[in-house]
């Protein structure tokens, strides 16, 4: 029987096909068309004072989602909705051009790319090079470091530095960078939108532009944004790369997107295992194993090469400061931080002597997971793009960013990497997991690879402040007692290891300066008692006019890395202090 138009599956549809398009197909061109909404007000607003040019191109830009609502919900053919799409796109990148023009300047990613490709151009190192004034201006954020310090250093692969440096004639502060992520994203967005079926088209629009946020990510000029470019064409279609044995041309391109994106930023390191794994059960399942095994070192041949001939020049002149550039994200030391699990230690309990096994379960857990995908690929195959993300949750470092900036390789997976491609997969069962009791003894087996990494978790949370603090005095402005210019701390530290703190007040999520050390000790010996008097690094500390803002005095060590907070409640200790003044700092 030969299906007819109402039966025929709408993802096989060509690009001339006339018949009806799938109200499915109808729904998703809507809802990109109306996510293009999202964040378009803003930044109308911001254009119509200054820019009336641009007002005016965004006011077509309503015009065109608009009319596209209308058609989309009319038109007859696939053909015209294909078209329809197009639209979509085209809107959206204009509306993506738009916000940049208005938005370019970027944060401290943007900043420190821009001054590493500065510095690439006159000679310079890049690596271990502080940059202490690129984060004096507004907008440009500080990564406070657990040891008392911050990181003014570039700490991210090579290649967004020498795709800046063209454009370094854009601008002195982070433009060049911004510009190469702004282009990289909408490039992606149109790779993937050309290489998704027609019907699936306007999602890729959906999740690169439509909410937001990574053109938001892309303008404040974070390398990660270049990465995700490089692997969307690696990711669509993924379990067929070496099909037959063969890597053929557009394997090799593949191949060599996926070195370079490991050479633009640190999370490609963590999604490329699982891809590889996979992409070996696959071709196991079709090949055999030695089949396999050489499709997989020759993909890895051709990305690790890619890979060098980017970092060469950096390997040749700079190699020490090279290796600890690239591998700053993970020895840095940053504070806390993130939507994880960490927050119980930085927000529902008053710390932890622990922190450290905040990041060996990250750790376990990215190698648990990945042990899972391989023995379980058939199922997991499709969710490899998904799962590395799930070890975030665990981390020191836990922001959402790391999940969100890789969410258009979810889509390519779900449309091109469907379950239907594993199902040939070579899956491993040795001898215990097979037999009458196969059931039982996979599910051992998966809680043997994920108890460490919950047994490591459970540790972190479950540490105790090291330290009790109490604030004893102190010192305002005048009648002002709103503005306090210094503290004094009673500190006792309850743990037998002498520690070094660093001290810094908050009030709200993230972190505050550290406060300056003005009298006292630097290091609280084990059991020992000390009182400590420090002054806010900018010779002020607001008391926020709301009572109900909450306010954190937290104090964090390197070695061990440790937190210790406590809530302050400054109008009663104000109350409390009054007329028992700090004296003021010598000298």
């Amino acid at each position: 029987m030969t299906p007819d138009r109402r039966t025929q599956s709408a993802v096989s549809a060509a690009p001339g096909d006339a018949g009806a398009p799938a109200p499915w197909h109808r729904v998703l061109t809507l809802l990109a068309d109306i996510g293009l909404f999202i964040g378009t007000r803003s930044v109308w607003t911001q254009a119509v004072t200054h820019h009336q040019v641009l007002a005016a191109l965004i006011s077509l830009c309503y015009v065109s989602i608009l009319v596209t609502g209308v058609l989309t919900l009319t038109v007859r053919s696939t053909r015209s909705l294909a078209r329809l799409d197009l639209v979509v796109l085209v809107t959206a990148v204009a509306l993506a051009l738009c916000a940049w023009v208005l938005n370019h300047n970027g944060g401290d990613e943007g900043a420190l790319t821009t001054q590493a490709a500065r510095e690439l151009l006159a000679g310079h190192p890049v690596y271990g090079q502080p940059w202490p004034w690129l984060f004096g201006s507004k907008g440009v954020a500080l990564t406070p470091t657990i040891g008392g310090g911050y990181d003014y250093t570039y700490g991210y692969p090579p290649l967004a530095p020498l795709l800046t440096v063209p454009f370094l004639w854009l601008g002195h502060h982070g433009a060049p960078a911004t510009a190469v992520c702004a282009g990289a994203l909408i490039t992606g967005t149109v790779v993937l939108w050309r290489m998704l079926p027609v019907p699936w088209r306007s999602a890729a629009t959906l999740s690169c532009l439509g909410f937001g946020f990574l053109s938001t990510y892309a303008r404040v000029g974070y390398p990660a944004v270049i990465a995700l470019a490089l692997l969307i064409p690696v990711v669509v279609r993924w379990p067929r790369i070496g099909q037959g044995g063969r890597l053929g041309a557009a394997g090799i391109a593949r191949a060599a997107c996926l070195g370079a994106a490991c050479a633009a930023q640190q999370l490609p390191w963590f999604v490329t295992p699982f891809l590889l794994a996979g992409v070996y059960a696959v071709r196991r399942g079709e090949l055999g194993g030695r089949a396999a095994a050489l499709v997989v070192l020759r993909i890895a041949g051709v990305a690790v090469t890619v890979w060098l001939l980017i970092n060469t020049y950096f390997i040749a002149s700079e190699p020490g400061r090279w290796l600890r550039g690239i591998a700053l994200p993970l020895i840095q030391g940053a504070v806390v931080h993130g939507q994880g699990l960490v927050d119980i230690t930085l927000y529902y309990t008053n710390g932890s002597d622990r922190i450290d096994w905040y990041s060996h379960a990250s750790m376990l857990l990215a190698a648990a997971l990945l042990g899972l995908f391989v023995l379980f690929v058939r199922r997991l195959g499709p969710a490899a793009t998904v799962l590395p993300w799930l070890a975030f949750f665990l981390a020191t470092r836990s922001q959402d960013g790391y999940y969100l900036l890789m969410t258009p390789l979810w889509l390519a997976a779900a449309v091109t990497a469907p379950l239907s491609e594993f199902e040939h997969a070579w899956q491993p069962r040795p001898a215990l997991l097979t037999g009458p009791r196969r059931r039982p003894a996979l599910i051992v087996t998966v809680v043997l690879l994920l108890t460490p990494a919950l047994v490591s978790a459970a540790l972190a949370v479950s540490g105790r402040p090291p330290l009790r603090m109490e604030i004893t005095a102190l010192r305002r402005t005048g009648h002002q007692a709103e503005v306090v210019r210094a503290m004094t701390l009673k500190v006792v530290n309850t743990g037998s290891v002498p520690l070094t703190p660093h001290y810094t007040l908050t009030t709200g999520q993230g972190m505050s300066r550290y406060w300056l050390l003005v009298r006292g000790p630097a290091t609280i010996p084990g059991h020992g008692t000390a009182s400590v008097e420090l002054k806010p690094s900018n010779g002020r500390f607001g008391i926020p006019v709301k009572p109900s803002t909450r306010i954190r005095l937290r104090a964090f060590t390197a070695d061990p890395q440790t937190l210790s907070s406590q809530d302050v409640r400054i109008s009663r200790t104000v109350r409390q202090a009054a007329g028992r003044q700090v004296r003021p700092p010598r000298g």
